[in-house]
């Protein structure tokens, strides 16, 4: 009997304002995964009478623990680049050059009634604080989920640089770093194998940005950024002239940057108002962060854009800035 591979293709469907990811796994002789098709009218990508869409793989991820994980684009059936796909459009001007980490803040969540873990009964009885990389029962909640997330994708390759547990009870953030497109790619996995870890938990996931209204600080997905210059040959002017850039399209990146935002960007609970652009070193309430790693290494390092909403397409952010920063 013919020696069968299994892998899970994910793509991302048609709808809007944010795409759900998907995924189906497929058993075959071949030895790299081939092109695929789905049913793009059940996915808002495609019309009852003409439905194939074509799943093209990206990258694959090799698992030691279960299927390989095979990331996808999606072209129409005419082999053209699908609407719903923006990663083709970030790999046009996104190079290996480019350095991203992005932050990824989330809840974790009864899937019945959808409130955050810690939040069945009501509003805490804490406010925030306490919580932010807290200890102990009455402080953090859904640790053994968050650590086999990590180890599934470090053993995917997938290289996640860390994880705490954020302000408010049954929120956490982990962070993601990678080069060029990729590093989309593995943001794009990484949350797939959150959905999918926590579904073995019996635990469900938000990423919206801001879940609980109140004097709560919402979930954001900061997005750190550096190209060659910006490591070895940076100045005050350098930094200060992406940033000049970046602030002339303000409008342009928020419209890249998340569903909802609004409801985040308030100016309060570490950030800028969506309407008002801003960066300054290491402020955390400014739209653009200059870390103080960057000015004291004689201006090389990196910045940091905290805009990005927790829902936001990776691929868009990295179409935004890298298109912004190089025209």
């Amino acid at each position: 009997m013919a020696e069968y591979k299994t892998y899970e293709y994910i793509w991302l469907d048609g709808y809007q304002p944010e795409a759900n990811m998907r995924s189906k796994v497929k058993a075959t002789e071949a030895d790299t995964p081939p092109d695929w098709s789905f049913d793009g009218s059940s996915t808002q990508q495609a019309e009852g009478g003409s439905s194939d869409c074509l799943l093209l793989p990206v990258q694959t991820y090799a698992n030691p623990n279960g299927h390989d994980i095979v990331m996808t684009e999606v072209q129409a059936a005419d082999h053209t680049t699908h609407p719903s796909n923006y990663r083709a459009a970030a790999a046009e001007v996104v190079t290996d050059e480019w350095w991203f980490g992005f932050e990824q803040e989330f809840f974790f969540t009864d899937p019945e009634t959808g409130e955050p873990l810690g939040w069945e009964n009501g509003t805490p009885s804490k406010p925030q604080g306490e919580y932010y990389c807290g200890v102990g029962a009455g402080n953090v909640v859904g640790r053994e989920i968050s650590d086999a997330h990590l180890h599934a994708c470090l053993d995917l390759g997938i290289t996640l640089t860390g994880t705490n547990a954020e302000v408010a009870i049954g929120q956490w953030e982990y962070q993601c770093f990678g080069k060029g497109v990729k590093a989309a790619d593995d943001l794009w996995v990484s949350r797939y194998l959150l959905f999918k870890i926590a579904e073995e938990f019996g635990v469900g996931v938000n990423i919206h940005p801001k879940p609980k209204t109140g004097d709560w600080n919402g979930s954001g997905m900061h997005t750190n950024f550096s190209n060659e210059a910006m490591r070895s040959a940076g100045s005050e002017e350098l930094f200060n002239s992406y940033c000049d850039k970046l602030g002339e399209v303000h409008a342009e990146g928020i419209a890249s940057y998340g569903s909802d935002n609004d409801m985040r960007l308030t100016g309060l609970h570490e950030t800028q108002s969506i309407d008002t652009f801003s960066y300054g070193v290491s402020d955390r309430g400014a739209s653009i962060r200059i870390p103080v790693y960057t000015v004291e290494h004689n201006w090389n390092g990196y910045l940091e854009d905290r805009r990005p909403a927790s829902n936001a397409d990776p691929y868009k952010i990295l179409a935004h800035i890298v298109g912004t920063l190089t025209k």
